[in-house]
């Protein structure tokens, strides 16, 4: 028993005692920081399945854990909030009431146009002028010809803010035998050297070279005069604008012409309607029904138009009419058709076609034209 005591002593004394003492030391401040530390910092609870089905089979309280990020600090705004898309309307729903637009503001009054300058080096009444007005100016724009002795002298109407004004040497006057000539269809050099004329290729276009163009202005008849407007126009004009009395005196009979005073009438009548253009286009409608002036047929040729009667009593029927006729021996026949306001042209059917495209007519219209349709026109193609 006494040596039992005396090993007592000795662990006493041992460094195992020193141990134990440490150990239950540190558990004794172990307890106290985990007693005393819920209340002064919050914590985070979160629960367990598996502690909770424990505590409810024994106590039925509920089971918690600490996370172990309960002491790490972080920012909230570096926390992505989910965007929720915008609530579709409901399909029943009444749209929200819309605003009416705004009045907009009345438009500024229109100004009324300015003046048109006038443009040429003739006037109303058919006389050279000094000066005239400078139009633009193109890349492909040709000068005219003018009288070399005269010099050319810049005015001051550019510096005052206006258009830019010239003064220029009077054209020269071409003589009065050519007071007809047309250079196109008047080059009795060309039309010598033509192989044949037996086809009418006289009566063609044959223009002189670039370098040998007329240099003068043909002049105008003595006492011409301001054309007569349409429709007066389409019965009278003055005679001295178209001085030429062959007609009257040719064809006066079938009622093409005649000279009243100072003024030539046209009653209306033709070589095949002496009886006039109204009478002879209704026989025409009688005939081919399908014709329909003003909506089937829009547009004609009139070949050998004399005066134009059958194309100018057309145009109140709706119908434009292209009158063409040669430069024979009647004298210029379309001279009568421009003074009367109808649309016409020098030409004639003989080797050439037209400068106007197939199927450019609705119908074509010759009344004793004296053109050989089946030997000339149609084996030479002229009609397309």
């Amino acid at each position: 028993m006494k040596a039992l005591g005396a090993h007592v002593v000795d662990l006493l004394r041992g460094p195992h005692l020193l141990r134990a003492a440490v150990l239950a030391f540190a558990v004794a401040v172990a307890f106290l920081v985990g007693y005393h530390w819920p209340n002064a910092y919050p914590r985070l609870v979160f629960f367990s399945s598996a502690s909770s089905s424990l505590a409810s089979r024994s106590s039925r309280s509920p089971a918690v854990a600490l996370s172990p990020n309960s002491n790490i600090s972080f920012e909230p705004s570096l926390i992505p909030t989910p965007t929720t898309p915008p609530a579709s309307p409901a399909p029943n729903a009444c749209p929200p009431p819309s605003l009416p637009p705004p009045t907009p503001a009345p438009p500024p009054p229109l100004l009324p146009p300015p003046p048109p300058a006038r443009l040429g080096i003739v006037g109303e009444d058919g006389a050279m002028q000094d000066d005239f007005d400078i139009g633009s100016v193109g890349a492909n724009d040709t000068d005219l010809a003018s009288d070399e002795t005269a010099p050319q002298e810049p005015s001051n109407g550019g510096a005052s803010g206006g258009p830019p004004r010239v003064r220029i040497g009077r054209f020269l006057v071409c003589p009065e035998s050519m007071r007809e000539y047309i250079p196109c269809l008047d080059n009795e050099e060309e039309i010598k050297r033509l192989p044949s004329t037996e086809r009418g290729e006289r009566f063609e276009r044959h223009c002189p070279a670039q370098d040998k163009g007329l240099s003068c202005l043909v002049p105008v008849p003595k006492g011409y005069k301001a054309p007569i407007p349409w429709p007066q126009s389409r019965d009278e004009v003055w005679f001295s604008n178209v001085p030429h009395t062959r007609l009257v005196d040719d064809k006066g009979g079938q009622n093409w012409i005649t000279k009243v005073k100072d003024k030539f009438r046209f009653p209306g009548g033709g070589t095949q309607f002496i009886h006039g253009a109204n009478r002879y286009l209704d026989q025409i409608s009688q005939m081919v029904p399908n014709v329909a002036f003003g909506s089937h047929t829009r547009v004609v040729l009139d070949v050998g138009c004399g005066v134009a009667s059958f194309g100018a009593y057309l145009l109140s029927r709706d119908v434009l009419t292209l009158s063409i006729a040669p430069k024979d021996v009647h004298e210029n026949q379309i001279q009568f058709a421009l003074e009367r306001g109808v649309p016409a042209m020098v030409a004639a059917f003989a080797t050439r076609r037209l400068l106007y495209p197939s199927q450019a007519f609705d119908m074509i219209h010759c009344s004793r034209c004296r053109i050989n349709w089946t030997r000339d026109v149609f084996p030479l193609g002229l009609l397309g």
